[in-house]
């Protein structure tokens, strides 16, 4: 596998927890991370790459890059507790809110204050592989509008998220030609649901010439609570009865607390507008209203109040009805089964820009790289 250098748009709770990972994984250098006061960048890497790329394709190892733990010290605290509306808004870059002044990717000494983060991160992508866009998406087209920016400023390489939400892929799939023209293999979805699940799915599904229905549901265990994982959990509130993403968002965070005491912890969703239902059709699997989403979360204990499973029902070529299960064992935590597959589909997404193929993909078009 060729190295990679990478950067991270977004050090809240995802992007924090993906630049740990990454210290785990063969091949990839962390060279810019940046939040909505600050932007670090690793030039020293990036100016090697520059002097080492007389040709695209396979690149040669390189040493150094970010700090990582002392970026993660610096930005500890950070928390998208704004609802997005920093993020959604139409000149903001960020979208994660400081808990102190001296918190934030500003804070380390690898970074530089700045008013236009995204900006500062594509003006140096020339040398930069893959970006992870993990900035709360509580406006539908926001991530779609920051793959623009990147796609206006003629940016070759990789872009990969983890959003959720099915309207979202229909926006990114109208910008496939422009993606195509300029480079852009980008990966959506690929987390753990949508992501490393949907994936699991696909799989699953070869058993049968048709799939009759997909069932996820998935446990989450979060005992450090609202106040560490604000953007994920605010996110979440919005897939629940007599809520939308427009309500979350503009909810304050005593109203969203309050809806968590109501639950004593412990919420319950069904039938989630998840994006696993529109991948997997786009994949061929099955219809987007066969596959249903739900599960548990549970802000009280780290163990998952549920097992996180996939059961993808259909019919063999001998007319048998049979259902294949998947199942992620209770000790793998949301950091493990999110930021994983997402490093995972970014290396996949690098080997396929390499390639020389673009446009938009999901996790049930690529198999992760380990």
């Amino acid at each position: 596998m060729d190295e990679i250098n990478f950067a991270v748009l977004g050090t809240g709770g995802i992007g924090r927890r993906t630049l740990e990972v990454s210290q785990n994984k063969d091949h990839l250098t962390p060279v810019a991370a940046c939040d909505r006061h600050g932007v670090a960048v690793d030039h020293g890497v990036l100016e090697s790459r520059r002097d080492s790329s007389g040709s695209s394709g396979a690149q040669s190892a390189s040493d150094g890059g970010l700090d990582v733990d002392e970026l993660l010290a610096a930005t500890e605290g950070n928390i998208a507790s704004d609802g997005g509306a920093t993020a959604a808004g139409s000149t903001a870059d960020g979208g994660v809110k400081q808990s102190g002044q001296d918190k934030g990717v500003a804070a380390s000494v690898q970074a530089d204050p700045t008013e236009t983060p995204i900006e500062d991160v594509i003006e140096v992508s020339d040398a930069i592989d893959a970006v992870l866009i993990a900035l709360p998406n509580f406006e539908h087209d926001f991530i779609p509008r920051v793959a623009d920016r990147f796609a206006d400023a003629d940016y070759e390489g990789v872009l990969v998220d983890v959003l959720k939400r099915s309207r979202v892929i229909e926006m990114l799939d109208e910008r496939a030609e422009t993606f195509e023209e300029s480079g852009i293999s980008f990966v959506c979805g690929a987390g753990a649901t949508p992501g490393l699940l949907t994936g699991a799915a696909a799989i699953a599904a070869q058993s049968f010439v048709e799939v009759e229905s997909v069932d996820i549901w998935w446990g989450v265990g979060l005992k450090s609570g609202y106040e560490d994982n604000r953007g994920t959990v605010r996110e979440d509130i919005a897939h629940l009865d007599g809520y939308s993403i427009e309500d979350a968002r503009e909810m304050s965070d005593d109203e969203i607390e309050a809806v968590i005491d109501d639950h004593d912890g412990v919420i319950e969703f069904e039938d989630m507008e998840h994006a696993d239902d529109v991948l997997l059709e786009r994949a061929g699997i099955c219809d987007a209203e066969d596959v249903t989403v739900g599960g548990v979360l549970d802000v009280t204990s780290d163990e998952k109040p549920t097992t996180t499973t996939v059961r993808v029902t259909g019919t063999t070529f001998d007319g048998e009805t049979g259902t294949n299960t998947f199942q992620l064992d209770d000790d793998t935590s949301m950091e493990a089964n999110v930021n994983g597959p997402a490093l995972g589909y970014l290396k996949a997404g690098v080997r396929r820009n390499r390639a020389g193929e673009y446009g938009v993909f999901g996790p049930a078009d690529l198999m992760p790289g380990f």
